[in-house]
């Protein structure tokens, strides 16, 4: 509140404001648009734009940096085991931090399995694959089952009750309300190391309060306001960011699979990894990985048992 109430124009009444509306990092006002502090804070749009630019400055906000840095920068990344060897070789390691990864499939491919397993593996030592965190889990459509946490806590020889303290479960109602959610989360990640987020699903919300064609922009926008959020999450906490999504039918497509995701272009482009999950013979499953910068296509098989997802 003090660093908020050091910038010109704001005193402790506009602070709070701002505060309470989230903005509560010198970065967050530095990266917003005037029109979005006229809305949160209640003042007019020339102070709004000098609160900004002060921010600016104070935050040291768009500076270039050089390829070697970033490929520094690159380093701090870490990879989150998923209990499958082949499932991990896909995606280069296993779920990367500082990214979104996309599981999307029908109904039983495994999604919600693959979540739950990454909200036990976090966890786990660094060295064993783990990220030695917590998880955050918003849950849309009321998949989160702490009974199967327990199987697979037991599965690698970790304590049920310990496993389960360190995962924070939320149901969201609607998209407003999942869209807050991420905002919660910020919270707890100040005083808790979280290092994975799993949103179950994405899109279903928003799929049902947006009917029609008439409502896509609206829904599109407010779809790639909440992909933003959840990326910057990953980016300032170092944390692993897992979203699944629902798949519909193309009725043009008439070879191949006619399933494709909810969400078009705007989840595909912000999703750094997209994993299409199927199910197959003898209760595999395989997992597809469709698109990444610097990965190739292919697919792994793994299965879900009792103790969790493996080989």
């Amino acid at each position: 509140m003090s660093e908020l109430e050091d910038l010109p124009g704001v005193g402790p009444t506009i602070a709070k404001k701002l505060y309470e509306a989230g903005y509560d990092e010198l970065m967050k006002i530095a990266v917003a648009s005037p029109g979005e502090l006229v809305e949160a804070a209640d003042v007019g749009e020339g102070v709004a734009a000098k609160i900004i630019q002060a921010a600016r400055e104070k935050a040291d906000v768009g500076g270039f940096e050089t390829g070697d840095s970033l490929l520094e920068k690159l380093k701090e990344r870490r990879h989150l085991t998923t209990g499958s060897k082949s499932f991990d070789e896909l995606i280069g390691g296993g779920f990367e931090t500082q990214a979104i990864t996309e599981l999307f499939g029908a109904f039983g491919s495994g999604k919600t399995q693959v979540a739950h397993q990454l909200c036990v593996n976090v966890q786990m030592p660094e060295e064993e694959g783990g990220l030695e965190g917590e998880a955050v889990f918003i849950d849309t459509e009321n998949t989160f089952r702490p009974e199967r946490i327990v199987q697979m806590a037991e599965g690698i020889g970790m304590d049920p009750k310990e496993v389960l303290k360190n995962i924070h479960v939320a149901n969201a109602f609607n998209s407003n309300h999942q869209m807050m959610l991420v905002e919660k989360a910020m919270e707890i990640a100040k005083e808790r190391n979280v290092r994975l987020l799993v949103v179950d699903s994405l899109t279903g919300h928003f799929r049902a309060e947006y009917v029609g064609r008439g409502t896509l922009a609206d829904r599109q926008q407010k779809l790639n306001r909440h992909m933003h959020e959840l990326l910057r999450f990953s980016r300032l906490q170092n944390a692993v960011i897992c979203v699944t999504n629902q798949v519909a039918a193309r009725p043009d497509v008439f070879f191949g699979d006619p399933t494709q995701p909810i969400g078009g272009h705007i989840v595909g482009h912000t999703a750094m990894f997209r994993i299409y999950l199927r199910r197959s013979k003898g209760g595999k499953r395989i997992a597809r990985l469709i698109d990444s910068p610097h990965l190739p296509e292919g697919e792994a098989i793994f299965i879900v048992k009792e103790e969790g997802i493996r080989d």
